[in-house]
């Protein structure tokens, strides 16, 4: 139990490269269908964007639920990665990818060291 934080930072990394695989790689096109469908159905892009970033979050729940066998891990890792996505693409634009892997292992590792420590 002592090192379920660190487990849980990992595999929130690798589920987001999975995710980045997946979407930009295999499925490109149906990402930007389902993009320009979402678009048009709701009033801005900021909501487009939030809706994104809440389908990727659903996506994390579900492999760090499946990953770990528990719902709870699986709610709070996707909301950590949520809330941490949504900050840092308001705060800070420019992010080189190992950049934005140590921000959000830093930070998830932090949560849930938290979280685990209480």
């Amino acid at each position: 139990m002592e090192l379920l934080w660190f487990y849980i930072a990992i595999v929130l990394i690798i589920s987001d490269e999975i995710h980045s695989k997946i979407m930009w790689s295999i499925l490109n096109d149906f990402y930007i269908v389902l993009g320009g469908l979402i678009n048009e159905i709701v009033s801005s892009n900021l909501h487009s964007w939030l809706i994104h970033e809440g389908l990727e979050a659903v996506f994390h729940f579900i492999i760090l639920s499946v990953v770990f066998f528990s719902i709870e891990i699986g709610i709070l890792a996707a909301l950590t990665h949520l809330v941490i996505d949504v900050i840092h693409s308001l705060t800070m634009k420019e992010m080189a990818t190992l950049e934005h892997r140590a921000l959000h292992f830093v930070i998830e590792s932090l949560f849930f060291i938290c979280v685990f420590g209480l």
